[in-house]
């Protein structure tokens, strides 16, 4: 009789975690197709190689993409080596104790700042007091500081996933400290880093609270070499911007198409994540 009790739970439960997949899975069909429908009448070429003009009736979003692809490296260019000497200091330097807690609450605290306020922040920091207006510069510094936490989490717990038998390993062959970090851990570890740092680049191109106060709203491509340099201290408002305001100004087309081209590119990065998480995990082993 026990056996039978215990046999209808696990139908039960295993029909439960069954129904909620195909939940999860059935959602993420219908916002594909809809978005998909609603999107695919606007994708173009000139949609995705020109820019928006009233004065020539037309509608393009190559400089928002532009501006998206210096915001996503500028930032990890910033937030990186920063994320990822933090998360080595802390797994391998700094003694368990009141500053490492300190540190942690930190980042997790930081975590939980709903981005709104980094972007308030950044406007009157970055923008204000430093002097770099509304800027993609601004922009990156802000989401540096918002994606800091996800590097130095996924960082740490890949560390912490490298056996302790590498390391006195290392130590035992009379090797130094940084010697095995460089050349044992860090590799050991790449799996989970890039992996960090591939979920910060989802982050980065899904914002759009933060760069709204900071990055603000410009769309023109440059028009000289030097202007791709000067880019970075002047607006540029991303995709997901150009899809917050197209959908103010009742676009629906044109916020549709963009949120298509969102979608195709965040399939990419996880399918991106899927192959340097598999290329690496056959160098590691």
């Amino acid at each position: 009789m026990r056996d039978k009790a215990r046999k209808k739970k696990d139908m039960l439960c295993y029909g439960l975690i069954y129904t909620c997949a195909a939940l999860a899975v059935a959602l993420l069909a219908v916002i594909l197709v809809y978005v998909f429908i609603k999107g695919a009448g606007s994708i173009s070429i000139g949609f995705l190689t020109g820019v928006k003009s009233t004065l020539k009736g037309t509608t393009g979003i190559a400089g928002n993409i532009v501006n998206t692809i210096y915001i996503v490296v500028i930032t990890l260019l910033f937030a990186s080596p920063i994320g990822i000497g933090s998360a080595i200091y802390l797994n391998e330097y700094a003694r368990p104790g009141r500053f490492v807690r300190l540190v942690e609450f930190t980042t997790q605290t930081l975590a939980g700042i709903p981005s709104i306020l980094f972007g308030l922040f950044g406007m009157l920091f970055f923008g204000n007091v430093l002097k770099l207006g509304y800027s993609i510069l601004t922009g990156c510094l802000t989401l540096m500081l918002m994606i800091l936490p996800l590097i130095i989490g996924n960082t740490r717990e890949a560390l912490k996933a490298v056996p302790d038998s590498y390391r006195q390993g290392a130590a035992g062959m009379g090797a130094t400290k940084w010697y095995m970090i460089r050349t044992i851990l860090l590799p050991s570890a790449m799996p989970g880093i890039i992996t960090g740092l591939i979920l910060s680049v989802g982050r980065i191109v899904g914002e759009s609270a933060a760069l709204l106060f900071t990055a603000g709203s410009g769309y023109l491509l440059p028009k000289t070499a030097e202007g791709y340099i000067s880019k970075i201290f002047e607006s540029g408002g991303s995709l997901t911007i150009e899809l917050y305001l197209s959908m103010a100004k009742a676009d629906y087309e044109v916020a549709f198409g963009i949120a298509l081209v969102l979608l195709v590119i965040v399939f990419f990065i996880n399918l991106f994540t899927r192959m340097i998480i598999k290329k690496a995990a056959k160098i590691t082993s």
